[in-house]
């Protein structure tokens, strides 16, 4: 994946040059979520929609 800088400075490069500041730090924020839930996928780190339900508490 590379460093976190490289990263963002990739994710910046494919930005159009008209990007605001709410907008880029969307697309970061959104980069490192995904990021973040693919680490915890990888580590087992899951929950089903019903323990997320039960949780919640939400009725099927």
């Amino acid at each position: 994946m590379g460093s976190a800088k490289k990263q963002a400075q990739e994710l910046i490069d494919n930005l159009p040059d008209d990007v605001t500041w709410d907008e880029l730090a969307y697309k970061i924020y959104v980069r490192h979520s995904i990021e973040k839930g693919i680490r915890a996928a990888d580590e087992g780190r899951l929950r089903t929609e019903q323990e997320v339900r039960r949780r919640l508490g939400i009725d099927e």
